[in-house]
């Protein structure tokens, strides 16, 4: 098991995956984090493996640094057949086995943790589907096509959500992700910017204190 006292401030490992390896980072909690009491742990999903998404992505290490600044724990990690990680495109279907094998190797390092999920666009799909299937605190999502992929169940989720979405959205329906987020039943927050694009350019800063917002009043 790791341990926080000498766990580096980022830190690169492998781990056995359903169908191979899996590249993972791991980001030590900022112990003067508003939340670093709570012992919470993070993990964010990357977007569409097929169109360059990776744990690399901008808006990716945005919100580990979200979280990691908030005092949580934070892992991002690469899908099958992205970086290092071994396996091939599964059409968030593997992907889901790929989450669920990163989660239960975190709880094994911090089994007392409380989980968050997070995911950017085809990655918010993959959280949103393993969220269902464990215990979670929390779920992100970013840019999420909910006309392209499963999401929630009967309206609801299990735990508080925040959804975050570009007016001007070029691969998402905006529209349609607003029309959604009415539907739900579960306690849930909107944060919306009328003219970014997919990737947020020129938000992310904007996107990092409005997200630490949400979290603190729906977390504390």
């Amino acid at each position: 098991m790791l341990n926080n006292m000498i766990l580096e401030k980022e830190q690169a490992f492998m781990i056995d995956g359903p169908v191979g390896q899996l590249e993972l980072m791991v980001h030590r909690a900022g112990q003067e984090g508003a939340l670093a009491a709570l012992g919470l742990l993070a993990v964010i999903c990357h977007p569409h493996p097929q169109h360059g998404g990776t744990m690399d992505n901008k808006v990716v290490t945005t919100l580990m640094r979200t979280y990691r600044d908030l005092g949580i724990q934070v892992v991002r990690f690469n899908f099958r057949g992205v970086g290092k990680s071994q396996g091939s495109f599964a059409h968030a279907i593997g992907e889901q086995d790929d989450l669920l094998a990163v989660l239960a190797w975190a709880n094994n390092q911090w089994p007392e943790y409380g989980v968050l999920l997070a995911g950017f666009s085809f990655g918010s799909s993959v959280a949103a589907q393993v969220s269902y299937k464990l215990s979670v605190r929390h779920l992100t999502l970013v840019a999420p096509p909910v006309e392209r992929y499963p999401y929630a169940c009967d309206n609801a989720f299990g735990c508080p959500l925040c959804v975050i979405q570009g007016g001007e959205d070029e691969r998402v329906n905006a529209e349609g992700v607003y029309a959604w987020v009415k539907t739900l039943s579960s306690p849930s927050e909107l944060i919306s910017y009328p003219k970014a694009g997919h990737f947020f350019h020129g938000y992310l800063s904007e996107l990092k204190t409005d997200l630490t917002q949400v979290l603190l009043r729906q977390l504390e």
